[in-house]
């Protein structure tokens, strides 16, 4: 937690802390934990409920580690129409191992549309995706 109290000291002047120290500690530990919620709130006066409004209404905020493996699927209008659904539903179904392994989310737009359905996977794009692609693609990760 010392390392919390710092960086609470480090923004507590500026008008409006709550976002820089939170997106400060993301970037430190690559998610917000609940204990560290509590701490800034008593550091900073706010209402552990206003905090936690915050983390969740900013897609930024985790509050869990991502997965060794972090797997994004485009739900872009593009992907949508083009099965992004059938694409996200096998990749969850299919990486549903250990804690930890996998983090899997929906995200609004990767941005390649001509390749839809999308899936970012450890930071590669691998477009045209059908469903069954997708579960070759999760058994590829856990070999």
């Amino acid at each position: 937690m010392e390392r919390i109290d710092q960086i609470v000291k480090k923004h507590q002047q500026t008008i409006s802390p709550t976002i820089p120290i939170l997106q400060e500690i993301q970037a430190i530990y690559g998610y917000v934990a609940p204990e560290f919620l509590v701490r800034v709130a008593e550091l900073i006066d706010v209402p552990l409920s206003t905090l936690y409004g915050v983390v969740t209404f900013y897609t930024q905020f985790r509050l869990e580690p991502l997965g060794k493996n972090h797997i994004q699927v485009c739900h872009g209008t593009a992907c949508h129409l083009r099965g992004a659904d059938q694409v996200f539903h096998a990749i969850e179904y299919e990486s549903q191992t250990s804690a930890g392994e996998f983090s899997v989310e929906k995200v609004a737009c990767l941005g390649c549309c001509s390749l839809a359905p999308v899936a970012n996977v450890n930071g590669k794009i691998h477009g045209n995706l059908t469903a069954d692609q997708a579960r070759k693609l999760v058994k590829k990760l856990k070999s």
